[in-house]
């Protein structure tokens, strides 16, 4: 798919070089609108808030305040809205941040532009662009709108942001070709892009959302996000929870109702049941795991939006990373400099370190170095992170005062005249007096016509006839077929001073190849996600030559790796995912790609079942890390549009740290995994609990509001120092986690059966010995069932290691938040049974020696028989399913 340019409708009133007049200006504001992108209004904070209360364990804990309202037990009943209230806040709070992705594109139009209105110029500003408006332009400003040239000197824009090219486009009023992509319009300019060098006057063709960057703020808004993995395993463990949970309820009744029981007490007890089998803290507990694991990676100067952001990155099995700024510098460097008599790559390799320092002294580099020098209009200082020119041109200079030439020295010779670039002669000269009074030409520019001009070439004795001229050519087709761009560099001694035909009967030096260099934590970091079962592909705007080359860079495609696929192919490509096409899995790089298409691909690859992240800095880039199941930007280097759409900001814009929260995701999933695990087994032992009491007529052995208790604070405080592990040093090791399956593997569910079976047979077990036995009254022995039930949960939290590893290297004892967690939640059981008001809201009976007895043997033996158990399971299941 590609973008379509709007231009000006047939019936608007004609252009002219001079400007509209102000009526103009005005009526064809009222016609075509202001030149803002339109923005989708956020919604309310009563929409917001309300969005929270939509989910099936809400109904359920709604229902059961409903039903303890009507059987009179108004503290139970606002107990469980409590919980609710809890729940939704803590999301609501979550929730409520700006979209600000159209807010960011909207802001880049705040600006002013110059224009020619009732034939002067005027600063107005940039929303009030109409279409038929006369741009004047010039190094430094921003396009405020889709235009199109008719004058322009030596103009040239940084169109990165929306194509990914690195290099700025020249810009000339010539007509394109028919249907040309945007990369090939050089009579068009482009809201957002950036004037690098030269002046120009354009007619405005298209405004705000007509405008290219219109059509991504639509792709942006298009672009919904959907539900993190996270989020959809949460949901569906708790809708199976729910449905568990109703089944049994129903099962209950039936069987109630059958055997004569009250009405009124069955219900009772399915509230019980209700409140026991639901999880009230998971959420909790997963959202703050989450924002632990934020905090981490804040350390590593990852910022994350939107926290389940974290774990989704964990999950990925797919990264695509724009080239541009991403995988590169996005600033030109020099590659290959082509002597006469040696070839120097850049950095030299340390093998050629020595032979490289012997080249660049010689006379044939040094003339060359001069010369690029001298013809050169572009600002440069090693100390100064800031440049100004050319990036060809800055290149130069940098490579200059990186090999100890002699930079200031050459710069103060006098320039005495000047032969621009331009599209006809493809080169540059200069004329200068050197100290020394020499006068002393330099040229630079495409290699077929330097060397069409030069009858000579310096070798390490002299001058030379240039004997061979097309072996040059086919050096620097060879250089271009990389994706490497190119110059020419020549000089000349003149007789005179004449400013005249300044290149002509020249000497040639070499070529100069350029490239955008790779950032150079790039490469480990590729190997990081390689050996953690992660495809990272490129998808960029640029040229497929030089996507190639940087892919071979940063070892993301072999040497002999030949394959890119072009936006033009992708079409036919995408065009059945469900038999997807071969070339996709083995293709690495995907070229002249623009937003749209880039949407396609993630949909596409998502649709196949992988996890898609995406990394980018560019405008271009924004609709794909809004698409993406998880978006990463570059913050430093990348647009304000970008780091919106994202999920996750690279504050110090390094693809290593993408590696770090990786792995923070994947520690942080693990952690989640097994909390979860902790919480389902404390929950269906309470449920175990309640119906078999139930069943064999003991009536509701605990209370709804000691449920609710044991829920919210005995099981959510283990819980919560669970979910912050540090996790295992291996964690990268092993291939991501499924994105569909389960939370709950059946191998979990099978551990979770037997750790709920085996509390539950111990705390059944202590109740009918204390009621039967020694003689306990029902409220005491509920009391001592209570409170045998909190210590079991609290101690069952050291069987969450893994079903293979045994006590003494046991991790969780390792975890100091584990045993402040036992320690807080032994304090508040003392809390409750020594202040009157919780005694009373808790019905807590006075316990005696032998009553603590009865609290502590079935703690004890959950956590010895809770080992055994995991090891005895650890023995005979696949090992997935026995590591947490």
């Amino acid at each position: 798919m590609s973008i379509a340019v709007e231009t000006a409708p047939p019936e608007a009133p004609a252009t002219r070089p001079t400007g509209l007049t102000a009526a103009e200006a005005r009526a064809r504001l009222r016609q075509y609108g202001p030149n803002a992108v339109d923005a989708t209004p956020p919604d309310s904070w009563v929409r917001v808030l309300l969005r929270q209360f939509r989910s099936l364990i809400v109904a359920v804990l709604g229902a059961a305040a409903v039903a303890s309202f009507v059987f009179n037990d108004r503290v139970e009943a606002c107990a469980i809205l409590a919980v609710i209230l809890i729940n939704a806040s803590i999301g609501f709070g979550l929730e409520w941040q700006a979209q600000a992705s159209m807010t960011a594109l909207r802001r880049m139009g705040r600006a002013t532009a110059r224009v020619l209105r009732d034939d002067q110029v005027q600063a107005v500003p940039a929303d009030e662009l109409t279409i038929g408006d006369v741009l004047l332009l010039e190094a430094g400003e921003v396009v405020a709108a889709d235009a199109e040239l008719f004058e322009a000197q030596q103009l040239q824009v940084n169109e990165s942001a929306l194509t990914g090219e690195s290099m700025p486009v020249s810009k000339k009023p010539d007509e394109p070709a028919a249907g040309a992509p945007m990369t090939d319009q050089p009579n068009r300019l482009f809201k957002g892009t950036a004037v690098v060098n030269g002046t120009g006057r354009a007619y405005v063709t298209a405004v705000g959302g007509g405008t290219q960057l219109g059509e991504i703020a639509r792709l942006v808004q298009q672009a919904e996000p959907t539900a993190t993995p996270l989020e959809a395993k949460l949901s569906r463990l708790t809708r199976q929870l729910i449905l568990f949970t109703v089944a049994l309820a129903a099962g209950y009744v039936a069987v109630g109702l059958w055997r004569g029981q009250p009405v009124g007490q069955l219900l009772e007890m399915a509230v019980v049941l209700a409140v026991a089998a639901i999880p009230e803290g998971m959420s909790i507990v997963a959202t703050l795991a989450l924002a632990y694991g934020m905090l981490r990676l804040a350390e590593r100067r990852v910022l994350v939006k939107r926290l389940a952001a974290v774990e989704t990155l964990g999950g990925t099995d797919i990264i695509f990373t724009d080239k541009t700024g991403t995988l590169t510098q996005n600033q030109m460097a020099v590659h290959t400099v082509w002597l006469p008599e040696a070839r120097l790559g850049f950095p030299p390799k340390a093998e050629e370190a020595v032979a490289a320092e012997k080249a660049l002294s010689g006379e044939a580099c040094q003339l060359l170095l001069r010369a690029a020098v001298l013809c050169n209009n572009a600002t440069y200082a090693p100390d100064s992170p800031a440049a100004l020119g050319d990036p060809l041109e800055v290149a130069l200079l940098a490579l200059a005062h990186r090999h100890g030439f002699d930079v200031p020295a050459t710069q103060a010779a006098e320039r005495l005249a000047e032969q621009p670039f331009n599209s006809d002669t493809r080169l540059m000269a200069t004329l200068h007096r050197l100290p020394g009074g020499q006068p002393w030409i330099a040229v630079k520019g495409a290699a077929e016509e330097v060397l069409r001009q030069c009858t000579a070439q310096h070798t390490a004795t002299g001058p030379q006839p240039l004997a061979e001229p097309a072996e040059w050519l086919k050096r620097a087709e060879e250089l271009a077929q990389t994706g490497l761009r190119t110059l020419g560099l020549a000089c000349r001694v003149p007789t005179d001073e004449n400013p005249d035909n300044l290149a002509h009967d020249l000497v040639w030096l070499g070529l100069v190849a350029f490239l955008d260099p790779a950032r150079p934590e790039v490469i480990p970091a590729i190997e990081a996600c390689r050996k953690a079962g992660i495809r990272v592909l490129m998808v960029t705007g640029d040229h497929p030559a030089t996507a190639l080359t940087v892919a071979r860079q940063v070892h993301l495609a072999a040497e002999d790796d030949t394959t890119v696929v072009t936006g033009t192919d992708l079409a036919a490509l995408l065009a059945h995912p469900e038999t997807p096409d071969p070339r996709m899995a083995q293709t690495r790089v995907f070229a002249r790609v623009s937003p749209a298409q880039k949407l396609d691909l993630i949909s596409y690859y998502q649709q196949q079942g992988h996890i898609v992240a995406m990394i980018g800095d560019g405008v271009n880039d924004a609709p794909a890390l809004k698409k993406a199941d998880i978006g990463v930007a570059m913050g430093l280097r990348g647009t304000q549009v970008a780091s919106e759409a994202a999920a996750l900001v690279l504050r110090d814009d390094s693809f290593a740290s993408v590696v770090v929260a990786v792995e923070q995701g994947r520690v942080i999933f693990t952690n989640i995994r097994r909390f979860v695990l902790y919480l389902v087994s404390c929950n269906l032992s309470e449920l175990l609990v309640v119906m078999a009491a139930g069943l064999i007529g003991s009536g509701a052995v605990l209370l709804p509001l000691q449920i609710l208790f044991l829920n919210l604070v005995t099981d959510i405080f283990p819980a919560l120092a669970l979910s912050v592990g540090q996790g295992s040093p291996r964690v990268m090791e092993h291939a991501p986690h499924s994105p569909q399956g389960p939370m709950m593997r059946p191998g979990d569910w099978r551990l979770a059966a037997g750790y709920a079976g085996l509390m539950t047979a111990a705390l059944l077990g202590s109740y009918y010995l204390a009621r039967h036995q020694a003689g306990f009254a029902p409220a005491t022995a509920t009391t001592i069932l209570f409170y045998a039930l909190a210590l079991a949960q609290m101690v069952h939290v050291f069987n969450m290691a893994g079903v293979r590893t045994p006590l003494r290297h046991n991790d969780v004892l390792r975890n100091r938040y584990v045993w402040l967690a036992q320690a807080l939640c032994t304090g508040l059981l003392l809390i409750t049974y020594f202040v009157p008001l919780l005694r009373e809201l808790l019905n807590i009976q006075p316990l005696t020696p032998l009553g603590l007895l009865f609290i502590l043997v079935p703690a004890g033996a959950v956590l010895v028989l809770g080992q055994l158990l995991g090891y005895l399971i650890g023995r005979f299941q696949p090992e997935e399913h026995g590591r947490l």
